[in-house]
């Protein structure tokens, strides 16, 4: 394989784990009646809407059906990614849940 093709490899494997990063926040927020969309705004408030959020969001399942996403499985995802502000919003929910 040459060098390009590896590359738009690699990209097109990031593209799906950072899909699945944002699957499993959405999930989470159901999980927790929490707004995806508004704790997203929370964390970058000076940008637009995520398209890629949207298609997550149409992807969660009700919560009584959903399986469990642990609160620490969720913030070493987003923190895997980079997310540091968003997971920071999430740790702010996970404090007034508890």
């Amino acid at each position: 394989m040459n060098r390009k093709i590896i590359e738009e490899k690699i990209i097109e494997n990031f593209k799906g784990e950072e899909k699945m990063m944002i699957l499993v926040f959405a999930q989470w927020c159901v999980n927790h009646d929490l707004d995806p969309e508004e704790l997203y705004l929370k964390a970058y408030p000076n940008q637009s809407s995520n398209p890629a959020l949207r298609e997550a969001i149409e992807l969660t399942v009700p919560k009584e059906e959903a399986g469990e996403v642990d609160d620490q499985t969720l913030l070493g995802v987003l923190a895997l990614f980079g997310n540091d502000d968003l997971a920071f919003v999430v740790a702010e929910e996970i404090r007034k849940r508890k």
